[in-house]
């Protein structure tokens, strides 16, 4: 007779194993342990910290003018402080006056736009290292200089964009943070971007951090909807219905 396998002596640990989501928690009478409680405090706290964090910009534009070789500019949305950012969200869409008279036109393909978003933290920790993966695969492109905008949603990077007059915008955003996740990064690309684009226009990579999309993959996926936007001449739902998938095995767990 064969050995009957005995059931796991713990399943909620085998299966909290698989996963950072907080399932099956243990109880005492009606409230969650200890343990668990001050957890989900922890993981709170530092999901409102990395909302309220303001950028290193400095650091940031030296960092990315030394892996790029291209000039660096620093620009700020119309929300003129975090509190103001959070409460408003229309004027993080938006340029102030002076970033708007530094912007010119030029002979580009590409503009490469970084902002803070709801996660300074993840645009510090992988933004730079997100770019060094990216530039080998944007040989032949003519690359804008590179923008970083402060207290910046996703849509003030068109509006920096259609000011560069590019074709395509890349926008590396720091996502709003989890209780699993404060540091997820996120990639919009926006074909002939320009104020009034909707999200559905554009295609989203998110997750990428060391515990989510890696820096290789997310670089790869970045080059492919590039690529595919310039051939069509179009991004956002049109472009995901009729895109190819990626080589098997190249997404990896955890991934968007």
């Amino acid at each position: 007779m064969s050995r009957i396998e005995r059931p796991a002596t713990n399943p909620a640990a085998c299966l909290r194993a698989l996963t950072p989501a907080r399932v099956a928690l243990g109880r005492t009478g009606a409230s969650l342990q200890t343990r668990d409680l001050l957890d989900f405090q922890g993981a709170h706290a530092q999901a409102r910290d990395a909302v309220h964090a303001r950028l290193n910009c400095a650091d940031l534009a030296a960092s990315l003018a030394a892996l790029t070789g291209l000039t660096v500019l620093r620009l700020h949305s119309a929300a003129a402080d975090r509190k103001t950012y959070l409460q408003r969200p229309d004027l993080g869409r938006q340029l102030d006056e002076s970033s708007r008279v530094s912007l010119c036109s030029g002979p580009w393909d590409l503009a490469l736009i970084v902002a803070d978003g709801l996660s300074a933290l993840a645009v510090e920790r992988h933004a730079h290292a997100l770019l060094q993966q990216l530039l080998p695969c944007l040989e032949g492109w003519r690359l804008a200089p590179i923008s970083i905008v402060e207290q910046g949603r996703v849509a003030v990077g068109d509006e920096v964009a259609a000011r560069l007059g590019v074709q395509l915008s890349v926008m590396l955003i720091g996502e709003r943070p989890g209780l699993s996740s404060p540091d997820s990064l996120g990639a919009y690309i926006t074909w002939e971007p320009h104020p009034g684009r909707t999200d559905a226009e554009r295609n989203c990579i998110s997750n990428i951090r060391a515990e989510g999309l890696s820096y290789a993959v997310a670089a790869a996926e970045l080059a492919f909807y590039l690529t595919e936007a310039r051939c069509h001449r179009l991004t956002g739902v049109a472009l995901k219905a009729g895109a190819r998938a990626l080589e098997p095995g190249l997404r990896q767990p955890g991934g968007a």
